[in-house]
């Protein structure tokens, strides 16, 4: 069936609103985007590390989720919903279950790219039948807005400070996605809540009922953490991937696929300006000069490997 908005929103809620998101965070648009991608009579196994998607939806015995739900740690989120998924297809297996579950894991990118990668590489690595997606805003938001691997080169957090001698962090952001591609699973893609959505919910939709092991990198912006205002959530997600620094595509068992390509490709400059956290950066014409140029080779590299013409 081809994608429709409205029918598409007036599918019920899985995640309930009265959580305590902040308002202008991409998290809980990202998780009701992917939630919706599920069959109305499909029922899900939720699981979340600790994160703000975590402590803002979750405070026992309050829940703003509709399907069952798992706090996982940290580092574990993976293993947690692997392990439900093997118990699952056991009692399937034995005739005890009749009803038919799907098995997500949520993390943001400090228990994704970083503390949890261990447990995520181990359930992709092992066949689970189950979705991982990471919802990335780039820093430990949660916890005081420290830098991660997630977070690119520049930004200023309170663990790499913007200042005279040391502008941001030094160290440019590490390609998930890319890494989980080499794994060799049936799905990866990556993906942000851009325009009607239609790219994510598609995208859900393959991961969910593609069998085996996927994984989503799904942009979520911050807005503490970005410095923007709460209103221009949808508009940041724009500009990232019209500046191709957050490219959607899609890899299905190995074959790469380019699921938007800007008509004009807007400069890096527009996102850095977009955001406070590169405010000390921004004005300055070869630090954004050295940007572009990475920008520009990972753009170039992802067209050729999507056979695609720059």
């Amino acid at each position: 069936m081809a994608y429709n908005l409205k029918e598409t929103t007036q599918k019920p809620e899985r995640l309930t609103g009265g959580h305590r998101m902040c308002a202008g965070c991409g998290a809980p648009v990202v998780v009701r985007t992917i939630l919706r991608a599920l069959k109305e009579e499909d029922h899900a196994v939720i699981g979340s590390a600790t994160g703000c998607l975590e402590v803002s939806t979750f405070l026992y015995p309050f829940t703003a989720w509709k399907d069952s739900f798992i706090h996982s740690a940290f580092e574990n989120a993976g293993a947690t919903v692997a392990g439900v998924e093997a118990a699952y297809t056991s009692l399937k297996k034995q005739g005890k279950l009749d009803d038919t579950y799907k098995f997500i894991a949520f993390g943001g990118d400090g228990g994704t790219y970083d503390i949890g990668i261990q447990s995520l590489s181990g359930a992709m690595e092992r066949g689970h039948d189950m979705v991982y997606v990471c919802y990335d805003n780039g820093a430990y938001m949660n916890t005081g807005i420290q830098r991660s691997s997630a977070t690119p080169k520049y930004a200023d957090t309170t663990t790499s400070p913007a200042g005279t001698a040391v502008p941001g962090k030094q160290q440019y952001r590490k390609d998930l996605t890319r890494v989980m591609i080499a794994h060799g699973i049936p799905y990866v893609a990556q993906s942000a809540p851009f325009k009607n959505f239609k790219d994510l919910y598609e995208k859900a939709e393959k991961a969910i009922y593609t069998p085996g092991p996927a994984f989503l990198n799904v942009l979520a912006p911050c807005p503490r953490g970005w410095r923007y205002e709460s209103d221009r959530l949808m508009e940041l997600c724009e500009i990232a991937v019209d500046t191709c620094f957050w490219p959607l595509y899609e890899v299905i068992n190995g074959e790469y696929k380019l699921t938007y390509k800007p008509k004009k490709k807007r400069p890096i400059s527009d996102w850095l300006e977009a955001q406070g956290r590169f405010k000390h950066v921004a004005k300055n014409p070869e630090v954004v000069a050295e940007i572009q140029q990475v920008i520009d080779e990972r753009w170039e590299t992802l067209l050729r490997l999507c056979g695609e013409e720059a």
